[in-house]
């Protein structure tokens, strides 16, 4: 990544502090005591300049930050001729202040890697040839070549053969995913094996790859809640300092101690160590596909009590399933399988589509239907390997047979029937659900392990639909048939028993997603609106990853507390040991460095949490 001019300051700074030090000792070495304290402070001069003038900034804003005591310390030690105290002083607070910014970077590593891998072209077929077109200029409908390596540019759909994506940098998916012709592609994703077509179904800007990179840039730019706080405790601290310092030279007539005092507490871990392990959090979560908007969610997420999930799409996959098939002569499950998704093929219905999708998950070749004629709402009517074929539902297929059938009982709350009929006889029947979405009550177990006092269901969905889908899982309430205003008075309700998370998919979940303390939206199939309205987004398509995200948000909160707690109990006791004559200032300036350095390691200790709630993918290896 390209130097920030801010940086390339810090470094200039530090370098020139640096350079005084070294040239002081030498100086010093060398019996010339004179030039030694001329090279000092020659090198403090330019790092106490900048921050005065960042503490004058901070002023305008009405800041008063732990800068004023770095400043105060080298300032002090110039003034008692304590030269090279303060030369020390000037190399360690421009050393803290370059090491903050080099550990940010670092955490920040794995958000650039989704910046740095965004395409800026495409390969698009046009009259019979191949041309590079820019990435804004690709269209809905326009036939993209995707070579092995690329990355794919747009969301589409698979044209031609088998696709094996890469999804790791979005995902965490180690394995690479297989695609059949006509399924959806997500943008973002590389091609991990041989050239494949896809057609574009939204434009680069609108396409899932580009709405990531616009929320990690917003995450980027986010300053916790946690941070703010840390600068208004720095008026308190800056009060303590002063306090122990005055008391030092009051009570020994020594203003020696008061500058040891000073140069101990320069600058407070407190402005070092939260940034730098929220940062770590965020980059974390995302490697595991859990995208937080910001610091501040993040800190939230480490506090949340109560949580409210939608069902479908959520806790269920939002699609149907094949859950059961019954047969009647001498046809096999397999062959009313075989037989219902080939004549299926010829439909755009998603149950249709999820037959077909069933089929092929199951290794059936398909043969093309033929004399096709559908019957909306009802069926279709065609010919499979010459054979006459009816698939819909129970009356409209019943009604192709020369003899009734009595339709079977349904287990399955919210199940669809769909009925197959072969050569006008009854062939038999599939029963096709929405159901939970595999580990959920694992998942659901381990929240509450974690600190999830409620868990409760709020869906538009009949009541004897959701509470069927539901039964096992031991919520503490079930919320169905809501509008989604009364999704949003749903979630007002429980704030009253601490913050509040919100999970959905739909634009209808848009709402109470806006309104909840982190709302977090499924951003694999999820809708726009609700993606935006979000404080997180899953970038897997899958619900337990909400539990990984959770954890990381406890584990990131407890090392930036652990962080803060140390480095002020030890620069505390270094100023006591100050105030007694035990360090003098180069010493203490010398301990309050170590004291910084050791804080900033541990805040990046956020960086390598692993989380254990239902995780069944590693992280990407960037």
């Amino acid at each position: 990544m390209e130097t920030s001019r801010a940086d390339r300051l810090k470094i200039l700074v530090l370098g020139l502090a640096v350079l005084g030090l070294v040239a002081g000792l030498v100086f010093w070495s060398a019996g010339n005591a004179g030039l030694a304290r001329v090279a000092w402070i020659a090198g403090v001069v330019p790092a106490l300049g900048t921050l005065l003038v960042e503490i004058l900034r901070g002023l305008g804003r009405g800041e008063v930050g732990l800068d004023v005591v770095a400043a105060l310390s080298m300032t002090a030690a110039l003034v008692f001729g304590e030269t090279l105290a303060a030369a020390v002083v000037a190399v360690m607070y421009s050393g803290g202040t370059f090491l903050e910014s080099f550990a940010e970077g670092r955490a920040r590593r794995e958000m650039h890697h989704l910046l740095s891998r965004v395409p800026h072209t495409a390969t698009r077929h046009r009259d019979g040839q191949l041309e590079t077109v820019a990435l804004d200029d690709v269209e809905l409908g326009d036939r993209l070549l995707i070579r092995q390596g690329d990355v794919l540019p747009v969301d589409g759909q698979v044209s031609t053969g088998t696709a094996f994506l890469d999804m790791s940098a979005l995902t965490g998916e180690s394995l690479p995913v297989k695609l059949a012709a006509g399924d959806a592609a997500m943008s973002g994703a590389t091609n991990a094996g041989d050239a494949f077509d896809l057609t574009a179904v939204r434009a680069a800007g609108d396409s899932t790859y580009a709405g990531i990179v616009r929320l990690v840039e917003a995450a980027q730019r986010s300053k916790a809640p946690m941070s703010r706080l840390a600068d208004r405790w720095s008026l308190g601290f800056l009060a303590v300092t002063v306090v122990i310092a005055v008391a030092a030279w009051w009570f020994t007539d020594d203003p020696i101690r008061a500058v040891a005092v000073l140069v101990v507490a320069t600058p407070c871990p407190l402005i070092l160590a939260v940034p730098v392990a929220l940062v770590a959090g965020l980059s974390r979560a995302a490697r595991f596909g859990v995208l937080i908007k910001g610091a501040g969610p993040l800190e939230n997420m480490a506090r949340i009590r109560t949580l409210i999930l939608d069902k479908t799409g959520t806790l269920t996959d939002g699609r149907p399933r094949v859950v059961s098939i019954g047969t009647y002569g001498d046809e096999t499950a397999d062959e009313v399988l075989r037989l219902a998704a080939a004549l299926d093929q010829a439909s755009t219905h998603p149950v249709a589509q999820a037959l077909v999708a069933a089929a092929r998950e199951a290794g059936m070749d398909l043969p093309v239907p033929v004399d096709v004629e559908e019957f909306p709402g009802e069926g279709l009517l065609g010919r499979i390997d010459g054979r006459q074929v009816a698939v819909g539902g129970w009356g409209f297929v019943t009604g192709q047979c020369a003899a009734g059938q009595r339709a079977p009982d349904m287990q399955e709350q919210g199940a669809v029937l769909v009925a197959v009929a072969v050569d006008g006889c009854m062939a038999g029947h599939l029963v096709m659900a929405d159901p939970l979405r595999e580990g959920t009550e694992a998942m659901l177990a381990g929240l509450r392990r974690s600190g999830i006092r409620r868990i409760l269901l709020a869906t538009g969905d009949r009541a004897e639909v959701a509470e069927g889908v539901t039964r096992e899982l031991g919520l503490d309430g079930v919320h169905a048939g809501l509008t989604p205003d009364r999704k949003v008075d749903v979630l007002l309700a429980e704030r009253g028993n601490g913050p509040v998370m919100m999970v959905g998919d739909g634009v209808n979940d848009a709402p109470a997603l806006a309104a909840a303390d982190v709302g977090v939206a499924m951003g694999a199939r999820g809708a726009a609106a609700s993606a935006e309205a979000a404080d997180a987004v899953l970038l897997v398509d899958r619900v337990d990853r909400l539990g990984t995200g959770i954890e990381i948000a406890q584990a990131t909160r407890r090392i930036a507390v652990q962080s803060v707690v140390a480095g002020i109990g030890l620069s505390v006791a270094g100023m006591i040991a100050a105030a007694f004559g035990y360090l003098s200032p180069v010493q203490g300036a010398l301990l309050q460095e170590v004291i910084d350095v050791a804080v900033i390691l541990n805040a990046l200790r956020a960086l390598a949490i692993e989380p254990t709630l239902a995780v069944q993918a590693e992280p990407a290896q960037v």
